[in-house]
């Protein structure tokens, strides 16, 4: 007669499959209080600050409205034939709507244009403008997407010039979040603004889920880092 065991490995695999979310949690709660006391917040602040990103991360404040012409053809075979015959494309109208996210834009750029009071506003002007130009030219304009870019260089980026103008002192993170968030959102977002917002139809929301994600993330792994 033979018997099925249940291997235990198996058992330890589905409990942690289970517990993964909450483990997952208490790390990021604890690294958002490592960033914030980094910042001069108390753990209560870090803690009210996960909170109105997570719920302002569903909101999105619309800026302003673009209406712009994009040509079109139904087929690869048209749009051959009236560019042999030297016949323009057929143009159709396409609204854009520029929005503000208020979890992962809004919140983020209020909090670093705070550190220009806490720190040196040189020292933050000097670091946002490198991580602009970093950005810049770092980004791809990606039609139907977004803003294609490796997510860890402006962070990296904000750190090391952070701390190479303080010395490794307490006044780096302030300096490299804030010149991190900033820099990002001018570099990647604002100059590739006119662009993107011809592209891409629909909601471009500045710091949400989509086309201009990475603000919030860039200012936090900037903190971690310097």
């Amino acid at each position: 007669m033979s018997m099925i065991y249940l291997p235990v490995s198996l058992i330890l695999f589905l409990l942690l499959l289970l517990l993964f979310p909450f483990i997952w949690f208490a790390i990021t709660l604890d690294a958002l209080e490592i960033a914030a006391a980094k910042l001069g917040f108390s753990p209560d602040v870090a803690l009210l600050l996960l909170a109105a990103s997570i719920l302002g991360s569903t909101i999105n404040i619309p800026i302003y409205e673009v209406e712009s012409e994009v040509p079109v053809a139904s087929s690869i075979t048209e749009m051959w034939l009236r560019q042999f015959w030297g016949i323009p494309l057929r143009k159709i109208e396409q609204k854009t709507v520029v929005a503000l996210n208020v979890g992962g834009g809004l919140i983020p750029i209020v909090l670093a244009l705070y550190q220009l009071r806490q720190a040196s506003f040189v020292k933050i002007a000097v670091v946002t403008a490198i991580v602009t130009l970093v950005c810049y030219f770092a980004s791809n304009v990606v039609p139907g997407i977004g803003i294609s870019m490796n997510p860890l260089l402006p962070p990296v980026t904000a750190s090391l010039c952070a701390i190479l103008l303080t010395e490794a002192s307490a006044e780096a993170p302030p300096i490299a979040f804030a010149g991190g968030v900033l820099g990002t959102l001018i570099g990647a977002d604002l100059l590739n603004l006119r662009a993107i917002q011809r592209m891409s139809p629909g909601v471009l929301s500045i710091g949400g889920a989509g086309v201009f994600d990475g603000i919030a993330l860039c200012g936090f792994f900037a903190l971690l880092l310097s």
